[in-house]
């Protein structure tokens, strides 16, 4: 999609002003300055066709503009728009009918972008300020834009390590954009993304950084954390990193530690404490098994989640499950957990997020309606009495505060100064399969494909190959939106591609052979669908594996 600058941001929210000042004004400054035509039936039969005809038209183009400049704003990289692509993405949602807002629909637009209550975001410390001092926790989150998660789960954590810490500064980072600018948006509280913290505390003179992810494992996030820190080695003395939420990974699903068995305690408690049972031996001679859902990942610290499996097994807790929203790795998909949980011999399920927030996947993929969340899927296997969920987080239980709180001051302790031990070595030629990562829910690798690719090395140039889900996105083009509509652009045309599904059938869908620079590194590739727009995304290439 095209960069929306300020002053073309402006005159749109005030042409979208005027035109519904016209829409409701008309008629009544006629009937006060004019005396109305004289006009037969059939004409009067006519006029009132015509406006039954062009109302819903006006009412469908507001909500289209409004949709457009969500749209807009839904994207994994700040640029010098940003700040004005908010606030007139709001602007245009305020000056919205309540029917007008119910028309709002775009790639990823809907009436639920502004329209949906999350709770008091004035509750919130953006933890931005300046005055840092020379010594500074940087506490780094992927974030969420549901306020009452943001407070409870990320502040309590925050405000657990600033208590422990009283002569440091704690600050916060979130690493998701997108998140940032809903935020923004909707909220008009700014959160500093990675680059805008460093830049923060070099300004501040800081002189020694303990940054501290909030991330429940060594995945891709992490990964990601420390290339940004790598970049400010020199600029501040020290930099040191201190361990995510469930520690060291580990070699297979055996590997567990004193960090896993903390947050399984802990997150088992809880849950437990929520329901009418004593202890979780209470809930299993009852019927009751307590399901945890995680994210998942494709990343190689996807074993993590085994891990815990095999922790609560340690732990003597028969009756808790471990799932994975993305079904990775393959025994904590949906299905197989509901075949779990059922050949136990369980009725009754309460379901909570293994999440530092209870944000999005908490509300929606776990404990929403739609008939493909977790809560519906348990309910319509038809295997259990009851399907309860509980939407919290761990950040906000005591025991996993205490353990951030503790990875922070092995950080400190430790003599060990920040060095990224993420490097991407060139690829000999040949054939890998690799993992394909977007910014978008929407724009992604087909399910039937794991979420991967096939990247082809032939004398040091990169091409992968990815097979889309459907045949709705027509040309992809290296670059930004804005680009890939001058004459001349070079825009990648798709293949027929026919996908298997784990179910047995098939279908044909696109698929593409894109150009890649480097592994593990993002670069922009923008979209365009049936209906003739252009979106921006951020993409990459990652976890190259030889054929």
């Amino acid at each position: 999609m095209n960069l929306i600058n300020l002053k073309k941001l402006t005159a749109l929210v005030l042409a979208m002003a005027m035109s519904l000042a016209m829409l409701t004004g008309c008629d009544s400054q006629k009937t006060a300055e004019e005396p109305a035509a004289s006009v037969s039936n059939s004409d009067s039969a006519d006029a009132s066709a015509s406006a039954e005809v062009s109302a819903p038209v006006d009412d469908q183009a507001a909500a289209d503009e409004c949709a457009a400049l969500i749209d807009a704003i839904y994207v994994q990289q700040r640029t010098d728009d940003t700040d004005a692509q908010c606030e007139a993405a709001k602007a245009a949602w305020d000056a919205l009918t309540d029917a007008q807002k119910e028309l709002v629909e775009g790639e990823n637009a809907d009436p639920d972008y502004f329209g949906r209550d999350t709770g008091d975001a004035s509750k919130d410390n953006s933890r931005n300020q300046d005055d840092i001092g020379e010594k500074e926790i940087l506490v780094t989150s992927f974030g969420t834009s549901f306020n009452d998660s943001r407070v409870e789960d990320i502040s309590g954590i925050e405000e657990a390590i600033q208590q422990a810490n009283p002569d440091w500064s704690v600050r916060r980072a979130f690493t998701a954009q997108i998140i940032i600018n809903h935020v923004q948006a909707r909220e008009g509280e700014k959160i500093d993304n990675m680059e805008q913290a460093l830049e923060r505390a070099v300004a501040n003179g800081v002189k020694e950084l303990v940054v501290q992810p909030t991330h429940l494992m060594h995945g891709a996030e992490y990964d990601e954390l420390c290339e940004a820190l790598e970049q400010y080695v020199g600029q501040i003395d020290t930099i040191k990193i201190a361990e995510p939420l469930l520690g060291e990974v580990g070699s297979d699903a055996t590997v567990i530690n004193a960090d896993k068995a903390a947050v399984a305690e802990a997150v088992t408690a809880a849950a437990v404490a929520n329901t009418s049972y004593e202890t979780v031996d209470a809930a299993a001679e009852d019927g009751t098994a307590f399901v945890f859902m995680g994210h998942g990942t494709s990343h190689t610290a996807k074993v993590s989640y085994s891990q815990m499996q095999t922790q609560m097994n340690e732990l003597g807790y028969k009756n808790v499950f471990i799932g994975t929203v993305e079904g990775e790795p393959e025994e904590t998909a949906c299905e197989n957990v509901i075949e779990a949980v059922a050949e136990a011999g369980y009725t009754k399920v309460v379901l909570r997020p293994l999440m530092v927030v209870a944000g999005d996947h908490a509300n929606n993929d776990m404990a929403g309606e739609e008939e493909d969340s977790w809560s519906s899927q348990f309910s319509a296997s038809g295997k259990f009495e009851s399907v309860d969920s509980q939407i919290e987080g761990l950040g906000r239980i005591p025991a996993v505060q205490e353990l951030y709180v503790a990875h922070t001051a092995a950080a400190m302790a430790s003599e060990a100064v920040f060095a990224s031990d993420v490097a991407t070595a060139a690829l000999a030629d040949g054939v890998y399969t690799a993992d394909f990562n977007t910014d978008s829910g929407m724009f992604h690798a087909n399910e039937a494909c794991d979420g991967k690719g096939t990247l082809t090395v032939q004398d040091g140039a990169m091409t992968f190959h990815v097979s889309l889900v459907s045949k709705k996105i027509m040309n992809l083009y290296v670059g930004k939106a804005e680009e890939a509509q001058k004459e001349g652009a070079e825009l990648l045309q798709p293949t027929t591609d026919t996908v298997t599904y784990s179910d047995g059938t098939s279908e044909e869908v696109f698929g593409f052979d894109i150009p890649v620079a480097a592994v593990d590194a993002d670069f922009d590739l923008a979209l365009i669908g049936e209906k003739g727009v252009w979106y921006d995304h951020v993409v990459s290439v990652s976890n190259p594996v030889a054929q």
